[in-house]
Order: structure tokens, then C-alpha cells, then sequence
């Protein structure tokens, strides 16, 4: 079994054919996937999403491009709408100085607001981090000492030097589409440097397709072919690489069921 750590199935991507995606994940191998949050008031369109399949889990958070629209979103209301059985995550949030679509202050507030609600709640925190190594280091060194929590840096696209530092704080890296890109070998370096029980994989869909999809819209049964590059990387066979990163999914989400009992 393989997983799709994160990615965005309430996204109007998927909107004419989810049923038909997410079968196609299953027949590619996968048996859980993750639907991540991005803005708070559209949680419920989310959960719906993740209620629709018994494979399907969610996360509730606000992403950096929209933290300045929800800095009223308080991290006992994270706390609060995690309770659910589907949610399994909090997040995304973190720090984009790539786009810079939400002003930097306004960012940072809230990704604090999402480390309270990880910290309280012992779910795992999804973190968006672009451009922002030395901010990110940072804030992450600063409220570790406050209190560790659990966390992914996912969709890994960032510097050597963030992803050892999250290593050495305990967390986890994510590795998308892009570990595939012709032109990402310093992603594959930084890959090869990463203990293996740290390492998950995602599609981040319906973004950053791997090849040979590339340039095409994304879905979580491509997830495999990022998991064959990162064996290319590590020199190991690809069921080996399958088995761990699922295993290492399963110790970060602890909240996701290693078995499935069917609503239907």
C-alpha cells in the first residue's frame, strides 16, 4: 500500500470526475489519502469530501495566501473542529515569501496560532514553507522550546539547511511532484540526506504533477511515480520504499486508521 500525504480534492479540479480519481488511486496501489485544509470557512466542504470515502482523511487549517483573511480563527476552534473522526491533521499553514499573498506579520501569526493547535492537540501540523527558510527555522527553533509538536514540511521545495533543521526538531519532510523535475536535482540531494523513517511522499495535486505527467493536472495515483524516483534516490527497491514511507505516514497520522472499516 502507498499513500497521498496531502492533497486538495474539494478543489473545482475534481469537481466533474472525484469518484473516478479517487478509483484510480485505489487500482495505482494507494489506500489512504489526505485532503488538506486551506481556508477554515470552507472546512465543511472538506470534511464532506473526506466523509464521501473511507479511504479519504482531511485537515483543518488556513493556508499563508489566506492568513490575513482568517486571523479570527483561533486555535481552540482548530482544536475544537479536530475532534472530528475525519481529521487527522491541522494546516496547512506556515510562511510563502514566494508569492507574498498575504502580508508576512499576518502569516506568521497564524502559522503560531496552527503550532498551538498541533502542540494541544498531538495531531501533526501540515507546514507550508516557500522562500522563507530563515523565518521558517526560526519560528519553528523558537516554539519547539515552547513545546514540541508533530510536523511535515510538505511538498518539500525549500533549502539543505531547513530540511536537517526540521529533522533534528522531529519532524517530517514530504516530497512532491517536484523530487521528479529534471531540474530539482538539489531536491534529490537534500532527499538522499533524509533518514528514511522521516520521509513521506504526497501529490500536493492538483499541482506540481510528476513526470511523466508533468504539465498536466495532478492526482493522488501519481503519487507512485514520485515514490519511484525517491527509490531511484535511495538506491532501494520500490516496494521497500512503498512500505516505509506508508509506515512512516501511519507514526506521523496516528489519527488515521491502519484499518478500514467500511461505512457502506
Amino acid at each position: 500500500m502507498l499513500v497521498d500525504s496531502h492533497c486538495h480534492l474539494d478543489f473545482p479540479d475534481f469537481a466533474d470526475e472525484l469518484d473516478d480519481v479517487v478509483q484510480r488511486a485505489r487500482d495505482a496501489g494507494l489506500g489512504r489519502m489526505i485532503t488538506i485544509c486551506t481556508r477554515v470557512k470552507k472546512f465543511q466542504q472538506i470534511l464532506a469530501v473526506a466523509e464521501r470515502f473511507d479511504d479519504v482523511f482531511c485537515s483543518v487549517g488556513t493556508h499563508p495566501h489566506n492568513a490575513d483573511e482568517e486571523l479570527d480563527v483561533t486555535a481552540q476552534q482548530l482544536v475544537d473542529l479536530s475532534k472530528h473522526k475525519k481529521v487527522v491533521a491541522i494546516g496547512e499553514a506556515g510562511l510563502d515569501y514566494h508569492y507574498d499573498k498575504a502580508p508576512r506579520d499576518a502569516q506568521a501569526r497564524g502559522f503560531r496560532t496552527h503550532i498551538a493547535a498541533a502542540r494541544e492537540t498531538g495531531l501533526p501540523l501540515v507546514i507550508h514553507a516557500r522562500s522563507a527558510d530563515d523565518d521558517m527555522i526560526a519560528i519553528l527553533e523558537e516554539e519547539t522550546r515552547a513545546g514540541a509538536f508533530p510536523a511535515v514540511l510538505h511538498c518539500f521545495s525549500s533549502g539543505r539547511e531547513l530540511a536537517l533543521r526540521g529533522i533534528d526538531l522531529g519532524l517530517y519532510v514530504s516530497f512532491s511532484g517536484i523530487l521528479t523535475f529534471k531540474n530539482s536535482q538539489d531536491i534529490r540531494d537534500i532527499a538522499k540526506e533524509m533518514p528514511m523513517d522521516r520521509v513521506l511522499v504526497e501529490t500536493d495535486a492538483p499541482y506540481l504533477a510528476p513526470v511523466p505527467n508533468r504539465g498536466k493536472r495532478n492526482e493522488p495515483g501519481f503519487v507512485v511515480n514520485t515514490a519511484t524516483t525517491l527509490a531511484e534516490v535511495w538506491e532501494k527497491p520500490v516496494d521497500k520504499v512503498w512500505q516505509q514511507t506508508t509506515e512512516n505516514f501511519f507514526t506521523l497520522f496516528s489519527k488515521v486508521p491502519r484499518d478500514l472499516v467500511s461505512n457502506s
